[in-house]
């Protein structure tokens, strides 16, 4: 199935004015009780994170609730393909991906790089009971993209300085018709402009920055 800019873009307006209910009563119907109570577990620890002073990269930063809906029903949507996510966290959007994976018969690979992430994201998986559709890879993602190929969709939520480099390792190994969503394209985008000004004019994609929590830039290979 493929998605154009235009359903794109409507599909963010609708989730925006709320006319998209959620995942559970479109896309994913029934979505487990372990599930819910991860990701309600985490949105509570994020918005403490944010407020109580722990070091930044103690913090969660992980995407709201509206991204995490948006990137499962952009995922459910993807060709055939393998897909990953650069940056886990402590799992919230990877739950997301769970979800997309489980209605398509996928899996998510996911990478994280900081250990007392990982760990965190371990439990979350555990806890879950996600683990069958979800492998975590707690090292840097550029180590091991020469191994990948035939990407079908991609989440890139890592730190701000080596989007650049995911973005031009990743491109490359899309399927065509796959999609790259990178997140903080508006929060971040004094930082993210040089990646964002290559995807918008990059020949190999369709790509535009939709307005939904933090800004998602989204890629479709050609």
């Amino acid at each position: 199935m493929v998605i154009c800019a235009v359903q794109i873009w409507g599909l963010a307006r609708s989730i925006r004015r709320g006319r998209v209910l959620s995942v559970r009563y479109s896309v994913f119907h029934d979505i487990p009780d372990s599930i819910q109570q991860k990701v309600q577990e985490l949105e509570q620890r994020d918005a403490v994170d944010r407020t109580d002073g722990t070091p930044r990269l103690d913090r969660l930063r992980q995407i709201p609730h509206e991204t995490g809906r948006f990137i499962a029903v952009l995922a459910a949507s993807a060709p055939a393909g393998a897909w990953i996510e650069i940056g886990t966290s402590a799992g919230y959007s990877a739950l997301w991906l769970a979800l997309a994976c489980r209605e398509r018969g996928q899996t998510l690979t996911t990478f994280e790089i900081l250990s007392s992430k990982a760990a965190m994201a371990e439990e979350t998986f555990s806890g879950a009971g996600v683990t069958d559709v979800v492998t975590l890879i707690e090292d840097d993602f550029l180590s091991h993209v020469s191994q990948l190929d035939h990407v079908g969709f991609c989440f890139l939520d890592a730190e701000k300085e080596i989007y650049g480099s995911c973005y031009e390792a990743v491109i490359p190994r899309l399927v065509p018709g796959a999609l790259l969503v990178a997140d903080n394209a508006i929060n971040h985008q004094a930082t993210l402009q040089p990646m964002l000004d290559v995807a918008l004019s990059d020949s190999r994609v369709d790509a535009l920055v939709v307005p939904i929590g933090k800004g998602e830039l989204v890629c479709r290979r050609r």
